[in-house]
């Protein structure tokens, strides 16, 4: 899959010991693979996959974005692919599971995919410069709409009922349509919010920092038994991130 529009050059950006880059060889982008797999693939307890790698078809559409530590240590990676139309955005990886025809945002549009962070790795630096390093991405290509999957740990959806419950009352959009085969209708059956602090624990790292960016997510989970996830689409328009918060991601990727 060619890449719809790449990603400008940008700048390396460092902090607190680390830097943040785009991928630049073969061999960065292999490093990713192998962090991965090691995320999404061992720690789900899957079958090893291409020798270690966690490796498909949409990887050279994208660029890779990694944090490195002083060792030049991989500790957290993601990828990004740009779209400037929604007809080729539903060709992107959400785009297979989710029905993104009725989407009334314009674009440009970027997609946040496969964001881990090494094992052990509790330095709240790393993920502040991964997303500053996004932050200057997306200022780059005027981008309209950040947007990808944010997943849920196994396959049971009655163990996450308190938030998808809190995620059906203040965090819903319903323009997502169904395109997987295999799908929890959570809104559908959504009750009341009966602790909404158990409802937020359950909330995965990476949905609870879209939602801090006033994200807002489709009305239904998909069943991805590949992954052994439960995933839902998740969207921020960047106009509407509060400004502090805009604020905040601005001043780690070094712009006013």
């Amino acid at each position: 899959m060619a890449k719809d529009q790449p990603v400008s050059p940008i700048e390396a950006l460092a902090r607190g010991g680390y830097v943040a880059r785009l991928a630049a060889s073969d061999a960065d982008v292999a490093a990713c693979q192998r962090l991965r797999h090691l995320c999404f693939v061992e720690a789900a307890r899957l079958p090893v996959r291409d020798a270690g790698l966690d490796v498909d078809r949409f990887d050279d559409a994208c660029d890779h974005v990694l944090v490195e530590d002083a060792t030049g240590r991989l500790v957290c990676c993601c990828r990004v692919q740009v779209f400037a139309t929604l007809g080729a955005m539903q060709q992107g990886y959400t785009g297979q599971f989710y029905d993104l025809s009725d989407l009334d945002v314009p674009g440009p549009y970027v997609e946040l995919g496969r964001f881990c962070v090494a094992p052990n790795v509790i330095d709240a630096d790393v993920v502040r410069l991964a997303w500053g390093m996004l932050a200057r991405i997306v200022d780059a290509l005027g981008a309209k709409l950040l947007f990808g999957c944010s997943s849920f740990s196994g396959l049971d959806a009655r163990a996450y009922a308190d938030c998808f419950d809190l995620l059906a009352a203040r965090h819903l959009s319903c323009t997502v349509g169904v395109k997987a085969a295999e799908v929890v209708r959570f809104a559908a059956d959504a009750g009341p919010v009966r602790d909404r602090r158990a409802a937020l624990a359950l909330v995965p790292p990476l949905l609870r920092t879209y939602l801090s960016m006033g994200g807002w997510v489709s009305d239904h989970a998909v069943i991805d038994r590949e992954m052994n996830t439960l995933h839902v689409f998740t969207g921020v328009e960047i106009e509407r991130v509060p400004p502090a918060r805009a604020a905040a991601l601005r001043a780690v990727a070094g712009r006013a």
